[in-house]
């Protein structure tokens, strides 16, 4: 497999010029080296957690999911071509707690499908992780 650390990041997360951030600069900073740099806050760690989607990384999803809520395993959707992420909104709800609302767009077997969702974060040890969500 090629490095694509520099390749753009699956997230969509732009500078002021609307460039999108290579991944490697962006969600691979968590995705890879996730015991030496956790997401900062809550919408950095719901990004990273879709552009683990894009890429089918299970083990990063498992990690970043509170033990509460935490699937025993995940599977993921043959065919399913994600199409971009828009972040609505990110809210703070508490010292170690916020809220991010975002729409993910896939297409799976020539269906375009929209995920509208209100996700819960909180941050344990200095780590956030995904609780859950409401969706639209």
């Amino acid at each position: 497999m090629s490095d694509q650390s520099s390749a753009p990041c699956p997230c969509g997360r732009a500078d002021t010029k609307n460039r999108v951030f290579a991944y490697g600069a962006c969600c691979g900073r968590y995705i890879d080296h996730r015991d030496e740099s956790p997401a900062p806050d809550a919408e950095a760690l719901m990004r990273s957690r879709y552009t683990a989607f894009v890429r089918e990384n299970a083990s990063y999803l498992q990690a970043t999911w509170h033990e509460s809520q935490r699937p025993l395993q995940l599977d993921f959707d043959e065919g399913v071509k994600w199409l971009g992420l828009q972040v609505k909104d990110f809210k703070p709800t508490g010292d170690d707690r916020a809220e991010v609302e975002f729409v993910a767009r896939y297409r799976l077997a020539g269906r375009a499908v929209r995920l509208h969702e209100r996700s819960r974060f909180v941050r344990e040890a200095g780590r956030w992780l995904y609780v859950d969500g409401d969706q639209f």
